[in-house]
């Protein structure tokens, strides 16, 4: 529990709102936070005050505001995460020999901030600036079975799309989940290309959120050890979270 639970409750708040595509009503937030109706709409005042958040009345419904916008580009402007992702999946690449990626949760979709390909390997979808469903790829699956439930429930977009072969159910998406938790690492099986495979792993912040998630990408019939692939994620991420929070 943090020390102060002010400041933990308006940015869970303004992380919840980010998550979303359309604005959303204050009973939701309440809900999917799990906190006091009253508290919630105390924060959302404050918070409109300041411009990071938007009342609309005829909806019933807020949104994120200007000054949330301001706020992303300045840290677009930094690129805290990319400057210091990106070594760490050069690296990995050197050590493994195929492409590897960092990506950030974006909605309901991953955001690709980094791609070093390696060398004599194909290019990938999985470009700076694409975006993917999370749930098709192991990147966004390894940050997916990292949120508490309601987050996930909030960030995840029903009906779950399909790239290649045939869509999957919340059931499946909730087993699948369940396995990369037990693991600790995610795959991904030709769902994004057909041919390619991927292990993703994800980048923990202070209080147990992902942050973002680091992936090697590499051929399905190649002969690459998963489990060993994701134990060389798994020392890069939490390497990428000593650099970023200091823990």
């Amino acid at each position: 529990m943090s020390s102060v639970p002010a400041a933990e409750n308006i940015l869970r708040l303004l992380t919840y709102l980010s998550s979303h595509r359309r604005p959303v009503a204050a009973s939701a937030v309440a809900r999917d936070l799990r906190l006091p109706r009253s508290s919630v709409y105390h924060l959302l005042t404050v918070a409109a005050e300041r411009g990071f958040v938007v009342h609309l009345p005829a909806e019933r419904r807020y949104a994120l505001g200007p000054a949330a916008f301001e706020l992303s580009g300045g840290y677009a402007a930094q690129q805290p995460l990319t400057r210091l992702g990106r070594p760490l999946v050069a690296q990995l690449v050197d050590r493994i020999g195929h492409s590897g990626h960092l990506a950030v949760l974006h909605g309901s979709d991953v955001l690709y901030l980094v791609e070093e390909r390696a060398s004599n390997r194909p290019s990938l979808v999985s470009d700076v600036g694409v975006r993917l469903p999370a749930h098709l790829t192991a990147s966004g699956r390894a940050m997916l079975a990292a949120l508490p439930p309601a987050q996930r429930r909030a960030v995840v977009t029903l009906p779950l799309v399909a790239r290649h072969g045939r869509p999957m159910t919340p059931t499946d998406l909730r087993g699948l989940l369940t396995s990369v938790r037990r693991e600790g690492y995610a795959v991904e099986d030709g769902e994004v290309t057909p041919g390619l495979a991927s292990v993703g792993v994800a980048v923990l912040d202070r209080t147990g959120w992902p942050a973002a998630a680091l992936a090697i990408t590499f051929p399905a019939d190649s002969e690459v050890d998963r489990p060993t692939v994701a134990a060389q994620l798994i020392t890069a991420a939490s390497e990428l979270t000593r650099r970023l929070f200091g823990t």
